[in-house]
């Protein structure tokens, strides 16, 4: 295998930031190199670096066995390299194949678009992809895989032979990230080269050769994937052994019900939804993808409106229409995109704290008493170990793992005593990701009542008490928690479209 890309003694510097010290990289025509780190170790900077979107500051470069100085993103895509972001950046409005060419269409004569010519150069790609896609699909009304195979091709329109894909599977279930790894050792095969950036260890061995860490902006190491265990890995990456505790299952038989659902509907995306939780305990929530666990959460949190069925806290019933009821409730909803939906990004940590209680912070002439609002902040910051520079630091600017700790932050403040949590760790290095096991779990010794929905059943099963597993809109069992159940028993229930019922006529 011949190099693609060689990275030596790279250096990047922002004001009061030296992002990354002497870094090394390297990858090889035909081979999938994984790059790992928790979040600010340099991953994303490196490779703007290698995509051009950076200039480095020292170091040297080379691309195709040539060493090269990019002037821009384009310089590195005339070299073949291609960049697939987290975040995708497709144009609903638009077909597939308008997306591919955006910018490069093929016209025809007064300079009209030839539609036919753009199809057919799309499926020319799709055919090598060997994806079965319509060019002249509208994007919006893909699923989130399917729009990460357009990204996937829009690169390959390019030539590109370098490929950098960040968290290619953080949105995807088993079935979508299945079809995503055949098109990658199709590239393989075709002799591209992948730079893979997940936090997902499961993934390093089914689709990793290599495997590059970096941590606080330096290289650690690279190892072979096949013969390194994780555990090897993940202390590379944090710099101390991260030891996963078992499950301890608290005796609640004398607690109280926080939250009773009963008889719960909307559409067919939800069908008869019953279950309760209890003071101190940990609920979680397992199914495949459109099983109806997010849209379980809403209707509770009355950010969907449902058909019928009865929501009752500490014993009274509810009448939950909207967010500010669930609120006012003691409920609290960790959204599964908390850039859109738990932050407001554009501003500081103090205000964000603050969001959900605003009422409480203003005056009789609504002006918002700003030092009690600090003073509110840097409560929670210390409380809750949240890394940053200060309570007016930008919360765009923090990683994903302290962003999660402020979304927690504004509930605790607003009393929550239930809090739903929707795929909690999504882009959480492995090391935040403890954190926030460890945060939860003191939330609910604490007498709080925890929903936690996620689409890894290792999260799933190291966190619950107990285990409510769901398919196509139906609870078809709830299983104990811990070293109890398996990942084969969650599976088989979250492959069963009929309940299964114990004597007594509870969900098992």
């Amino acid at each position: 295998m011949t190099d693609l890309v060689r990275m030596t003694g790279i250096e990047k510097r922002f004001p009061g930031v030296h992002a990354l010290k002497n870094v090394s990289f390297d990858l090889k025509s035909g081979e999938v190199h994984a790059l790992m780190g928790e979040n600010g170790a340099g991953k994303s900077t490196l490779m703007k670096v290698l995509s051009g979107i950076y200039p480095k500051d020292g170091g040297e470069l080379a691309i195709n066995g040539q060493a090269v100085e990019l002037g821009g993103p384009r310089a590195a895509q005339d070299l073949g390299v291609g960049i697939i972001h987290q975040e995708l950046s497709l144009m609903n409005d638009l077909t597939v194949a308008q997306n591919i060419f955006i910018g490069r269409e093929p016209r025809l004569s007064f300079g009209r678009l030839d539609e036919a010519a753009l199809n057919r150069q799309a499926q020319e790609i799709f055919a090598s992809m060997n994806l079965a896609l319509d060019p002249k699909t509208v994007v919006g009304e893909l699923t989130i895989a399917k729009q990460q195979m357009v990204e996937i091709a829009k690169a390959l329109s390019y030539k590109s032979r370098i490929l950098i894909m960040d968290e290619p599977t953080a949105a995807l279930n088993d079935a979508e990230i299945a079809e995503l790894f055949a098109i990658i050792r199709r590239l393989k095969a075709d002799g591209v080269g992948v730079i893979y950036i997940s936090h997902k260890m499961d993934e390093l061995k089914q689709i990793s050769d290599r495997v590059t860490v970096m941590r606080d902006g330096a290289y650690v190491g690279t190892v072979a994937a096949s013969d390194t265990p994780v555990s090897k890995i993940i202390s590379m990456m944090v710099g101390r052994e991260v030891i996963s505790e078992a499950v301890v299952i608290p005796d609640l038989s004398d607690a109280d019900v926080l939250l009773d659902v009963k008889d719960l509907n909307r559409g067919r995306e939800i069908r008869d939804v019953s279950f309760s939780i209890k003071k101190g305990e940990i609920l979680g929530f397992a199914g495949l993808m459109g099983a109806g666990r997010t849209e379980v959460a809403r209707a509770i949190f009355g950010a969907d409106p449902k058909d019928s069925g009865d929501i009752r806290v500490r014993g009274q019933l509810c009448s939950i229409s909207s967010p500010s009821d669930a609120v006012k409730a003691g409920i609290g909803y960790l959204s599964e995109d908390r850039k859109h939906f738990g932050l407001a990004t554009g501003m500081d940590v103090r205000n964000n704290v603050a969001l959900a209680s605003l009422d409480r912070f203003a005056s009789k002439a609504g002006v918002l008493d700003d030092e009690a609002m600090r003073v509110t902040a840097v409560e929670y910051i210390d409380k809750l170990g949240i890394r940053t520079p200060s309570d007016t630091q930008e919360v765009r600017l923090l990683s994903g793992g302290n962003q999660q700790k402020v979304v927690i932050a504004k509930w605790l403040y607003r009393d929550c005593d239930i809090l739903i949590f929707d795929e909690p760790t999504r882009g959480i290095d492995v090391g935040a990701k403890s954190e926030i096991y460890k945060l939860m779990k003191k939330l609910a010794s604490e007498g709080r009542a925890i929903i936690v929905i996620s689409s890894e059943l290792p999260e799933v099963m190291r966190l619950s008490h107990r285990i409510a597993v769901m398919c196509e809109g139906r609870l078809t069992g709830i299983l104990p928690g811990g070293d109890e159940t398996t990942q084969e028993e969650i599976m088989h229930l979250a492959t069963l479209r009929a309940p299964v019922m114990q004597p007594e006529g509870e969900p098992a």
